[in-house]
């Protein structure tokens, strides 16, 4: 049946046929929803859509701001995309705090004191180039934010923070205007095509239908449990969903309840007794309810009430020097009580000259390291996925992150029905046999005119081991190499996948791309001749059939389509086979936010609490296709695995490649992880964020002369 014509339209409005709106709503991925930055909330909302207007309806205390704040959050220093942040009750330096504290998991209340940590201070630095805008003007109206948003510049996401139910003279959003302004909020984003996050201080029925949202998300303490409840409700539908996030009001943040739950477990297990001790007596002093420290006696101790509470092992050593010479030093301490328990605790704490084990965690599968005399052992492990048989089974209840359990429950709560293993009839037929691991497209990539040798080194456990060296030739001028380490290629590159959840069909031939789909394709190899840069499709133009042709995942398709319309490849991709099914990019996200935000606590804490999460979340990703046939799994996709490292791969050759466009040197691109860079100033190219958060960076100086070290060196 032919589809009717679209009848002519004014500029103003927006008509489409019924054709036109199925394709829109039927093509997952198409148009995924921003996230909120917390699981949970993604998956009893959908996420953040543009066009429509989202309301947080809470009372004051119960941190409605802080779903607002989560949203710029992840869309502006995850995503990297432009964020409005009206600020109608906070001031910018209320918002500049509370993201401080909840990226680095530090104190609020102390921040206030403008004290920060050496992790704090990183975060700092890494915070400054990011997108996002605040406005905290005193004359804030909605006209005035429907004005800012268009000359903004390609904003993502807007968020008015807040809407106050009593009248205040001095703040517009607030009173009597209320109705009026949710309509200036509403319009703004149906015109602008931007999802708007408004926050209101009162979950009272009568007030928030007034302001007629097309979502509303009604925040309700949980006194019981300790969490909150988030109701979500659409204007037409009433009640869609529910979510459960774990307040962590002191940083400025909420927590999925199960990235707080491993949170919680590694923070209960930091310090000695008498970190505790001290950091307890001296409270009265660091939360300003008693006067009588030097300034820099409060500021220390203020610091160990905070490595304490986010469990940051790496400060509370680096703070033990420190404090041992302040309880040396005789302090004169207020004759009252709490001096006195103060003065106890420092004289019990130098007295204790303690030295930490870092905590262990419940203990659970873990690769064994390879072993042995032979100096290329670790080279030939890399055949073995490190697999054991256990490592199918969900973590304990308490594990320090689950993340099994949380990539299993990702996928299936998928309105999309994903198949999670192929049956074993079906293996050796269709596509399942095309695929193999040569389609991560992993660059292993030395530059021409650098030459590359492999020399012997040992370990500190005394393993022997091969590592690379560079002779950079004297062309290219003084300088140092700089080894870019990127943290989390695999779970970061979960964040956007292309990936068929159900079986994949053959489509054969294609005369064209489309990005609805997502599969493997055989396509020729084209030809690249940039200079100083790898291949895209990495190692993979070494395995070409008799006809110069490969298969690839949908990431290097979606890549290769884009060198092509920006001219760095003369001729389209042409694919003459294919099997694919419906896309969707959205599959793996939830396993990916609860990742980086377990992350943001556990990297602090380092010792055995971040390793089993590093181990735990390898595990879960080598489970979606394990190398052994007699490794049980709750998955078997090769597609999904091979397109999720293919999206690692192909986002960090494009960063390397942006790098390179900039007039940078690049002299060695690795797996998915690591570049190396010749730099004259030691300063790495700015395409990066250096940062420890996923898609972010290490860098680190090498001498030229000097091997490159890797993992644990």
């Amino acid at each position: 049946m032919s589809s009717q014509p679209t009848p002519a339209r004014d500029a103003g409005r927006r008509l489409a046929t019924l054709g036109d709106a199925l394709g829109d709503v039927i093509t997952p991925g198409s148009a995924p929803g921003l996230s909120f930055g917390l699981a949970g909330l993604d998956a009893a909302t959908g996420g953040l859509h543009p066009g429509r207007l989202v309301l947080v309806a809470a009372p004051p205390q119960v941190g409605g701001s802080l779903i607002g704040l989560a949203a710029a959050r992840h869309t502006a220093l995850a995503l990297n995309h432009r964020v409005l942040y009206a600020a109608s009750g906070p001031n910018r330096a209320d918002i500049t705090r509370r993201i401080i504290a909840a990226e680095a998991g530090g104190d609020y209340a102390r921040l206030k004191t403008g004290t920060l940590t050496p992790h704090e201070q990183e975060v700092v630095q890494r915070l400054r180039n990011a997108p996002l805008l605040i406005d905290d003007g005193s004359d804030l109206t909605a006209e005035a934010i429907a004005e800012t948003v268009p000359v903004a510049g390609d904003l993502a996401l807007v968020v008015v923070d807040r809407l106050q139910r009593a009248r205040n003279p001095r703040l517009p959003l607030s009173g009597d205007h209320l109705p009026a302004a949710s309509q200036v909020l509403r319009e703004l984003a149906r015109t602008q095509h931007v999802p708007v996050l408004a926050v209101v201080d009162t979950d009272d029925p009568a007030i928030v239908n007034l302001l007629d949202a097309d979502v509303i998300l009604t925040l309700t303490a949980l006194p019981d449990t300790g969490e909150t409840n988030v109701t979500v409700a659409e204007r037409d539908l009433g009640v869609i969903g529910h979510a459960r996030l774990r307040p962590d009001l002191a940083r400025a943040r909420f927590l999925d309840t199960a990235a707080a739950a491993g949170a919680r477990a590694v923070r209960d297990v930091v310090g000695s007794d008498t970190d505790h001790d001290l950091s307890a007596a001296a409270l009265p002093f660091t939360s300003g309810a008693l006067q009588g420290l030097p300034a820099a006696a409060t500021h220390l101790l203020a610091a160990l009430r905070t490595a304490l509470a986010v469990g940051n092992v790496k400060d509370l050593d680096e703070l033990r020097g420190p404090l041992r010479a302040l309880a040396a030093a005789g302090l004169r301490l207020p004759d009252h009580a709490e001096g006195r328990r103060l003065a106890a605790a420092l004289h019990g704490y130098n007295a204790a000259a303690v030295v930490v084990t870092p905590p262990s965690a419940p203990g659970f599968g873990q690769p064994a390291a390879a072993s042995g005399p032979d100096a290329d052992a670790e080279d030939e492990a890399q055949d073995d996925d490190g697999l054991v048989d256990g490592d199918e089974e969900e973590e304990p209840e308490g594990a320090v992150f689950p993340a099994l359990k949380i990539l299993k429950g990702a996928v299936d709560r998928s309105k999309m029905h994903p198949i999670r293993v192929i049956a074993k009839e079906d293996r050796e037929n269709g596509p399942w046999p095309l695929i193999s691991e040569d389609m991560a497209g992993e660059p292993k990539w030395v530059h021409p005119d650098v030459t590359s040798t492999r020399v012997a080194h040992v370990r500190d456990n005394g393993k022997l081991v091969r590592r690379d060296k560079f002779d950079v030739p004297a062309p290219f001028g003084d300088g140092v190499m700089c080894l870019i380490d990127r943290n989390g290629s695999f779970p970061s590159a979960c964040s956007a996948v292309p990936l068929a959840p159900n079986k994949l069909l053959r489509t054969g031939p294609l005369d064209a791309f489309d990005r609805s789909q997502a599969g493997i394709y055989l396509i020729d190899i084209p030809d690249w001749k940039f200079p100083g840069m790898p291949h895209p499709l990495g190692q993979l133009i070494e395995r070409a059939d008799d006809e110069g042709r490969v298969w690839v995942t949908t990431p290097h398709i979606k890549q290769l389509e884009r060198l092509h319309r920006e001219g760095h490849l003369t001729q389209r991709v042409v694919i003459h086979d294919s099997w694919t099914g419906r896309a969707n990019e959205s599959l793996f996200k939830p396993f990916y936010a609860a990742a980086r935000e377990a992350r943001t606590d556990l990297v602090q804490v380092g010792g055995d609490p971040y390793a089993h999460y590093k181990t735990r979340v390898s595990i879960a990703l080598r489970l979606l296709w394990p190398k052994r046939q007699e490794q049980r799994s709750p998955f078997w996709r090769p597609d999904w695995r091979m397109s999720m490292v293919a999206e690692a791969s192909v986002r960090h050759w494009t960063v390397a490649f942006k790098a390179v466009q900039e007039g940078h040197t690049l002299i060695a691109l690795r797996k998915v992880d690591a570049a190396i860079f010749w730099t004259p100033d030691q300063t790495p190219p700015d395409t990066y964020r250096i940062g420890t958060g996923f898609g972010e960076v290490k860098a680190k100086f090498i001498q030229h002369g000097d091997f490159i070290p890797e993992g644990d060196d």
